[in-house]
């Protein structure tokens, strides 16, 4: 008798019939959840992100790791994703580039354009300490539409305290 039971016992745990087939949450987007979303992400390209990106990297290599290193120009830019997490979450924009430093030497940038993530849940402080350690920045308002948009960024070879991994890998997405 136990035989059979330790059979049947087997049999649907191999199967997986015993279980009741996995729902999947409802893939609802971000912005249909939470009002304050809207989806609009601007383009990698936009000039007052790659700004805030250069002005921030020039701010943390001179203040934090006094390299004097800034840069320069950044080109080649070309979009990687666009809600590539997912439609229920935050919307953003993944974006790669080249930047070409005042050292004469280029190095590839990720970045990622955030909707409404401009003050990044800190305070002025917090935000300081953030972008001197992950790159994370304040981004522009849209004055027209009231969103803040947030730049986390990665420039390969100088992310000195590791914090997107090897070839600023988790920055990519």
């Amino acid at each position: 008798m136990r035989s059979v039971f330790v059979g049947i016992v087997l049999a649907t745990a191999l199967t997986g019939s015993c279980l009741p087939p996995a729902s999947a949450r409802p893939l609802t987007p971000a912005e249909q959840r939470f009002a304050h979303w809207q989806g609009i992400v601007p383009s990698c390209d936009s000039a007052s992100m790659t700004d805030v990106i250069a002005s921030r990297f020039a701010e943390r290599e001179s203040a934090y790791w006094e390299s004097g290193l800034a840069i320069q120009e950044i080109r080649d830019i070309r979009e990687t994703g666009f809600r590539s997490n997912g439609a229920d979450y935050i919307p953003r924009r993944f974006c790669a580039a080249t930047a070409v430093l005042n050292d004469h030497k280029t190095r590839e940038v990720f970045y990622n354009i955030g909707e409404d993530l401009g003050m990044a849940g800190t305070d002025a402080l917090g935000s300081v300490a953030q972008s001197l350690t992950l790159g994370l920045l304040i981004g522009k308002t849209n004055v027209s539409s009231n969103i803040n948009f947030g730049v986390d960024w990665c420039v390969v070879g100088l992310d000195r305290n590791g914090a997107y991994g090897l070839n600023c890998r988790s920055a990519k997405r």
